[in-house]
């Protein structure tokens, strides 16, 4: 038995402890052996001597997530939640088991179990729910929501709407069958959301199933300007939620806007250009302003119509309809069977190819309009094409956010039926949203990635004796920095 001492240099000093013959000989030379290479050295005293599962594995008393709960616990408290809900522990876990995995009210609790936080019960979690149906606590959420977007007066403000459907057959007076962009027959809601121009979420409201698309915009925006107090706000929209109707309750309650603009008729300063500019092409991203002053009579302010012309949209355009124009010449010719389309004129039973139409669709092709009645932009500067159109394309946006509610946080009510529990159910999506917005900005990751990185790194507690180690996973470096950066002063951002 001997112990070889070596060192980085190459050198070895070789000590000999003596030789065995037998098993039992051999033991006791190697216990030497052990008492002279630990000579000097201070040991640990676990309390494992005197412990029945001495020998055995060490339990592991506790495991948590806790890169990713702390995380998304740190959001949840920047954006003021935890303020607005008084400390409601139980909305907090509901929001943040909703960010992690998208379940049931009862199944969340299994999500928070594996997650490693001690869940409340499931008849605590129905108590508190009437609670979170309430105006006054969505109110108390989205005051904390405009006061972390640094809302003012003019501030750009996006909305649009979308619909959540329901597996049943029958309406109730809030569930009940109407326009679908998805074309569903089924009962439905519909969803007005409102953001900052980053997509921020600022407000949900919901609506009848069958209330027009157009009818919830101005009612919204309404509630949150006194909710807030705000004296005016720039609403952003597309021409889709804009009829006529609409604009004029916009313009009677004195709000600005940037809205899309339908192109009914080619218009004047187009028409005139080309006159202008006989056999010429119009340039790739041309703008044409067109001003509209309001008259005498009018209730309204001074507009502009901006029309920006981009040939990739053209090409678009012309292409279908160059399609549509060929299907209505094969119909008119009787080689197919007459369908929906809007180049074929029908009078009586003479069919003929709507020429008329069609130049004018082909004269449209590649512009689209914005109407603004703004004068200055929020920072004091004066309005131009360029921030009028940038702020209208900000609508992706708020189109990102819809997206991540109906599948990242799984937005459908499924599992809800009565409007109160249907309630509380948006309350506690608008406020998941908008932590998992507040997570993509301060990291740059989408929150499915963010969360799918962080989940796999666990904390876990060991109990050895007397003793409590902690130990975790090493960390990924891009995970450790979108950690600090979450946990960072937020002016450090």
């Amino acid at each position: 038995m001997q112990i070889v001492h070596s060192s980085r240099r190459g050198s070895r000093d070789i000590e000999h402890i003596g030789s065995a013959h037998d098993e039992t000989q051999l033991a006791v030379l190697k216990s030497v052996a052990r008492q002279r290479l630990a000579a000097g050295q201070g040991e640990l005293d676990l309390g494992l001597d005197d412990s029945s599962d001495a020998g055995g594995p060490l339990e592991i008393t506790s495991s948590r997530m806790g890169h990713l709960w702390d995380a998304l616990c740190r959001g949840y408290d920047q954006l003021g939640f935890a303020e607005a809900t008084g400390g409601d522990e139980v909305f907090r876990q509901l929001v943040l088991a909703r960010i992690i995995e998208p379940t049931s009210k009862q199944d969340s609790l299994r999500v928070l179990d594996e997650v490693g936080v001690d869940a409340v019960s499931y008849p605590t979690v129905n108590r508190r729910l009437p609670q979170y149906a309430k105006a006054g606590w969505r109110q108390r959420l989205s005051a904390a929501c405009a006061a972390h977007a640094r809302l003012g007066p003019a501030s750009l403000v996006l909305y649009d709407v979308s619909t959540l459907y329901f597996e049943t057959d029958t309406g109730d007076g809030f569930r009940e069958s109407g326009f679908s962009k998805e074309r569903r027959l089924e009962p439905q809601i519909t969803i007005g959301l409102l953001t900052d121009a980053g997509g921020f979420p600022l407000m949900v409201e919901a609506f009848e199933g069958n209330k027009a698309e157009t009818l919830t915009m101005v009612p919204t925006i309404r509630s949150f300007m006194d909710a807030h107090r705000l004296p005016d706000v720039t609403v952003v929209a597309d021409a889709g939620m804009i009829s006529a109707a609409n604009q004029r309750a916009i313009e009677d309650a004195g709000l600005s806007f940037i809205l899309g603009a339908r192109i009914a008729e080619v218009p004047y300063v187009v028409s005139e250009w080309r006159r202008e500019h006989p056999g010429q092409e119009i340039g790739d991203g041309h703008v044409f302003c067109q001003p509209w002053p309001a008259g005498p009579g009018d209730r309204r302010r001074d507009q502009v119509i901006y029309y920006q012309y981009k040939a990739d949209r053209a090409r678009r355009t012309l292409r279908g309809i160059d399609e549509q124009v060929a299907k209505a010449v094969k119909a008119v010719a009787g080689k197919a069977p007459v369908k929906r389309n809007r180049f074929i004129h029908l009078a009586g039973e003479t069919r003929t190819v709507n020429r008329t139409l069609e130049a004018k669709a082909r004269a449209l092709a590649g512009l689209k309009g914005y109407a603004t009645n703004l004068t200055t932009s929020p920072d004091g500067a004066p309005v131009t094409a360029g921030f009028v159109i940038d702020a209208y394309h900000r609508l992706f946006q708020i189109e990102k956010s819809f997206r991540m509610s109906k599948h990242d946080l799984a937005a459908r009510p499924i599992y809800h039926h009565k409007r109160e529990s249907i309630e509380a159910h948006l309350t506690i999506v608008f406020a998941a949203l908008a932590v998992a917005r507040w997570i993509e900005d301060r990291t740059g990751w989408s929150i499915r990635k963010f969360v799918r990185t962080a989940r796999r790194y666990r904390t876990i507690r060991i109990q050895a004796g007397d003793h409590t180690l902690t130990a975790a996973d090493p960390l990924p470096d891009d995970l450790r920095h979108a950690l600090k950066t979450i946990h960072a002063h937020p002016g450090a951002h």
